[in-house]
């Protein structure tokens, strides 16, 4: 009896560890249930970002490094204002060309009036159209979809009383040139490449605000278009007035003034006349008056800029007609 006492002690002794360490093995299954759930679903919540595992995380790191999808679009977007810029630029460089074949010393004029073109003319005109980039993005990416025809006539305001001024330098280039030591002859013919293409001027500071109101917009294969219309159109008008017509030399010049003139009013009618311009251009409102010093704010540090990268080229030309023979250096600076 005392041994079964004490065996029945014992059982109870070995029973109740058992039972303690049972229990404690559910707990720790618990545990470790709950934490493999965890890790289900992070896995599932990678997959859903994109990606799993270690591939998940190897995607995560390349797009984080490059936006593949936003570099696409940007491709995209570039591709068709490449030969937009290189077509509308190109258009006095062939009036250039096409005076260049007259003689040396009308190849040597173009080439200065070309680069002093550049330096008092187009090199501004282009900067401060970039003012719509900022004011025209803005508009846009806010649905203030009307502001951004506001902004276009403030801007075309802008350059409308820029060119007045400068339109006054090119008429008195002569005397200018000489003060800076060029050769008279050249400077000469310089100056009446410039007066005929004073009209360009103005053409051409209306037509790079459109093209900056249009960007702004994603509207990028219409201007391409137009600009293949426009230089093929352009080559031929300069060789009829050059070659046909008794104005020779001053036929090139006004080429590009028409040239660029046809360019301003092709992209002028189809924002004015397509539907899906309705909501940006309303048409002519004297509200455009209250905003040019918005746009002067931020079209002068624009233009600074624009200037000081073109100047460093063209101020080559001007130092090569200080050379001996500058009628051939002046035309080999510019074919470089």
């Amino acid at each position: 009896m005392e041994m079964l006492a004490n065996t029945g002690h014992s059982d109870r002794n070995i029973t109740t560890p058992l039972l303690e360490a049972g229990s404690h093995g559910e707990g720790a299954k618990r545990k470790r249930w709950s934490r493999k759930k965890v890790y289900l679903d992070l896995v599932e919540a990678e997959k859903q970002a994109g990606g799993h595992g270690e591939e998940g995380s190897e995607r995560r790191w390349w797009n984080n490094l490059l936006d593949i999808e936003e570099a696409k679009k940007q491709v995209l977007f570039s591709l068709p204002t490449i030969p937009t810029n290189v077509f509308f630029s190109l258009i006095p460089l062939v009036s250039v060309m096409f005076a260049g074949h007259l003689g040396e010393l009308q190849l040597a004029g173009a080439t200065l009036a070309n680069s002093w073109a550049n330096v008092t003319g187009f090199a501004l005109v282009v900067g401060l159209s970039g003012a719509l980039e900022t004011l025209c993005g803005q508009g846009f990416g806010a649905k203030s979809y009307r502001m951004l025809g506001i902004y276009l006539q403030a801007s075309c305001i802008i350059s409308f009383l820029l060119c007045s001024i400068i339109s006054i330098i090119w008429f008195y280039t002569e005397p200018l040139l000489i003060l800076l030591h060029q050769d008279p002859q050249i400077s000469k013919t310089a100056a009446l490449f410039l007066k005929h293409l004073i009209p360009g001027l103005f053409a051409y500071g209306f037509l790079q605000n459109i093209l900056r109101f249009l960007q702004t917009q994603s509207v990028y294969v219409m201007p391409m278009v137009f600009s293949v219309i426009a230089i093929v159109f352009h080559i031929g008008i300069t060789y009829g007035l050059v070659h046909w017509t008794a104005l020779g030399f001053l036929g090139a010049p006004l080429a590009a003034s028409i040239s660029l003139w046809l360019s301003v009013l092709m992209l002028a009618f189809n924002v004015s006349c397509t539907k899906s311009f309705e909501r940006t251009w309303e048409g002519f409102s004297f509200e455009c008056f209250d905003y040019i010093l918005t746009g002067l704010k931020l079209a002068l540090p624009s233009a600074t800029m624009e200037c000081l990268e073109e100047w460093g080229f063209e101020i080559l030309v001007l130092l090569g007609g200080l050379m001996p023979n500058s009628a051939k250096t002046s035309s080999l600076l510019a074919m470089w």
